[in-house]
């Protein structure tokens, strides 16, 4: 058995993490994956060559690099039952704060709190295809990659051109309030699932919670929504929010490139 580890510097939350299990999923050498998030590195626990693993990991463009390959004895791993119960809890969440962002983002007018919750919608995606797909053919996993893909890109372009016509036009300020009380829920809530996510490794991995959250990007989308609230009112000028929010749609539209390199 070999033991190869890689540096991916763009793995901040466990989203990227069910990225990469779901492209390295069906790679017939692979014995175990080992992920250690809050240092961005992964360990491949595997027989044989290393290539296609390096080049699948490569494709998702998450800026993996391969550190090191060395043997090792371990040939035991634990599988974790309770996996499929916690990747539910978070497809919940996500997808429940999808709907409370999209529609308090439609009422108050905040392109900001419609971005957000369209990340939200991603991260449900992502975890939904573990799900779904678990058992089923990869064909079956890369239809449903790229029909989530593509409708995440549509809602993204909708979102674009909404934010055009609101800055050439004559639109009313967003509700300031609403954007940041919503936006501290969901800070909340992407600490929660961040937090559900960590207890299924082990409990001497504690300490690394707090980094995590504070390095996932799901949270610095939900401050920058806060903070352009606050500027809203400040400056009385809805340009904050539709700087924010186009800033979100960007990231939205590279996460469902992303998946959509799961459909090839």
């Amino acid at each position: 058995m070999n033991k190869t580890v890689f540096e991916i510097t763009k793995m901040d939350c466990p989203s990227e993490e069910n990225l990469i299990r779901m492209k390295l999923d069906g790679i017939p050498n692979i014995a175990n994956l080992d992920f250690d998030i809050p240092n961005r590195k992964l360990t491949v626990f595997h027989s044989g060559e290393i290539d296609q693993v390096e080049k699948s990991i490569n494709e998702l463009n998450l800026g993996g690099k391969k550190i090191s390959t060395e043997q090792t004895d371990q040939t035991d791993f634990k599988e974790n039952a309770n996996q499929k119960k916690l990747l539910w809890s978070v497809l919940i969440i996500n997808f429940a704060f999808f709907i409370i962002e999209m529609t308090t983002g439609i009422i108050s007018k905040s392109m900001g709190l419609v971005a957000d919750s369209l990340d939200m919608l991603a991260d449900s995606f992502v975890y939904g295809i573990s799900l779904f797909a678990v058992g089923g053919t990869l064909i079956k996993k890369k239809r449903i990659a790229k029909l989530a893909g593509y409708f995440q890109i549509t809602l993204a372009i909708i979102g674009f051109v909404e934010v055009l016509r609101r800055f050439f036009g004559d639109e009313k300020l967003p509700d300031f309030s609403t954007m940041i009380i919503v936006s501290i829920f969901a800070l909340i809530a992407n600490g929660i699932c961040l937090y559900i996510l960590q207890k299924s490794k082990s409990k001497d991995e504690a300490h690394m919670k707090a980094s995590m959250i504070f390095t996932s990007n799901d949270v610095i989308i939900n401050t920058g929504v806060i903070i352009a609230g606050l500027l809203v009112y400040w400056l009385n000028s809805n340009k904050p929010d539709l700087i924010v929010g186009t800033i979100v749609f960007i990231l939205v539209i590279q996460g469902a490139f992303r998946i959509l390199k799961l459909s090839k």
